[in-house]
């Protein structure tokens, strides 16, 4: 009896996968799944997104994937919300282990020095290592250009607001200087 194909074409069955021959693909998402990857990575819209690489076999048991994400994101800003569009062009390379480390305790497990390595499988989904790229890609805290954050004060009513000069470490002792200097 014959194993049943994956259904979708990107998701790899690893004992498919020919050793001796590297796989090239291209990835380029249709409008719905750009749409679900938005949403998913909080997006306000994702556009020209593609995934460009090969996996080919390292040593017996293990594979490597060498690749580039090429997409065009639009977040809100963090300060006005206005929309930031942004272009992300990224080199991606996982290597999937098929004997990954084991960690010294289940209580603590230390991050590898290697952030590229990943525990193989039985299937290597194309779609997830792209989506995860892309979001480890992602700006942080998008900016639009004329953004900027002004000064915000907030008191009680009838109290002078502190000021972000007087929030500082060293505002406090500048003020017992300058008492001192005053000879109050």
């Amino acid at each position: 009896m014959m194993a049943d194909k994956p259904t979708n074409p990107t998701i790899l069955r690893v004992a498919e996968l020919s050793p001796h021959k590297p796989l090239v693909f291209n990835i380029v998402p249709d409008t719905a799944e750009n749409a679900r990857i938005a949403d998913e990575l909080g997006l306000s819209a994702l556009r020209k997104l593609n995934f460009r690489g090969k996996l080919m076999a390292d040593g017996k048991s293990d594979w490597r994937l060498e690749a580039t994400l090429g997409a065009t994101v639009v977040q809100p800003c963090v300060i006005t919300l206005a929309p930031v569009t942004t272009r992300i062009d990224q080199f991606v390379a996982r290597n999937f282990l098929a004997n990954m480390p084991e960690p010294d305790s289940i209580d603590e497990i230390e991050m590898p020095e290697d952030e590229t390595t990943e525990p193989l499988g039985d299937t290597i989904d194309l779609i997830l290592v792209m989506t995860e790229a892309l979001a480890l890609a992602l700006p942080d805290y998008p900016r639009s250009d004329d953004a900027r954050l002004e000064n915000a004060e907030f008191s009680a009513p009838g109290v002078t607001p502190m000021t972000d000069e007087e929030t500082k470490p060293f505002a406090g002792l500048a003020g017992l200087r300058d008492k001192l200097e005053k000879g109050d």
